[in-house]
Parts: C-alpha cells; structure tokens; sequence
C-alpha cells in the first residue's frame, strides 16, 4: 500500500477592504456576520489578484489594510457550523507599515 502525504496550503494575504456585501438570500451560517469585499494588494498598496469575499469580525473600514486568512476551517468554527461555505476571513487590521511608522 503506497503512503501518501497531503499537504494543506493555508495562506494570508494583505489586502484592502473595498465594500460591503448585500444578499437578500445567504447561506445560515453567514447570518449576523458582516461580509466586506477584500482586494489583495502588493506592499505598495497596488491591487493584486482578484478580490475576496471575507467574513468581518473586526469591524474594519472602507479602504483599510487588513490581514485575510484562507483557513477555511478556523473561519468555519469562528461561524460556528462545519459545512458553512465560509472560507476567508479578516484576521487583523494593518495599522503600521513597520513598528512607529503609520500606513
């Protein structure tokens, strides 16, 4: 029997939050969290990739630097529901470039 080794690539991106999230209809386990529309960015702030759907539990603002995680199952038990459709999720907000240096 051949061994296999499964590898499980979890990133986080710096990204930009550029929106709020509208739905009339959406999944239950989305129901009293906010969804923000986050742009990846370069250090330079330049968007970068395509922009995500994340779940908000920091509150951040428009147009803030924030951390994204895409550890589907840590934003899945922050939801509280195992077959959520939840995959990213803000994981802080950027409030210096380098320590004593505001963005």
């Amino acid at each position: 029997m051949p061994i296999r080794a499964y590898l499980c690539f979890e990133f986080m991106l710096l990204a930009r939050v550029e929106g709020n999230v509208v739905a009339t209809r959406k999944h239950p386990s989305f129901e009293g969290w906010r969804l923000v529309i986050c742009q990846p960015i370069n250090n330079a702030g330049e968007p970068e990739g395509v922009p995500q759907v994340a779940i908000d539990p920091h509150g951040a603002g428009m147009h803030q630097r924030v951390i994204i995680s895409s550890d589907g199952a840590a934003t899945r038990k922050t939801v509280g529901d195992k077959k959520s459709p939840a995959r990213w999720m803000i994981t802080g907000i950027v409030d210096e470039k380098e320590p004593g240096v505001p963005i």
